[in-house]
């Protein structure tokens, strides 16, 4: 494995740097260039903070809007801990 350019001296984990494909709902959201699971990861977060998605009282469930929706199997309301789940089932 490489090592990061971090001094704690860590690994970078290959799996999460190496880019995947997000699918047509997916990309959506993020764009549909080739991404990292952790720029993945990052936009959808940006994209669930600028349209204000996130629960107002349980900050740890995310709200669909229509395009979320796609992704979450249809469903209005997920967890962040599902969502990681559910979004790996739109990666190439």
């Amino acid at each position: 494995m490489e090592e990061s350019t971090k001094p704690s001296g860590r690994k970078v984990n290959s799996a999460f740097a190496k880019p995947v494909q997000p699918d047509e709902k997916l990309a959506a959201i993020v764009g549909s260039d080739p991404l990292p699971r952790t720029a993945i990861t990052k936009r959808l977060w940006e994209y669930i903070k600028e349209h204000g998605l996130q629960d107002a009282k349980n900050k740890q469930r995310i709200n669909a809007d229509a395009k979320l929706k796609d992704v979450f199997d249809g469903r209005d309301q997920v967890s962040m801990f599902e969502m990681t789940k559910l979004v790996s089932g739109h990666l190439r």
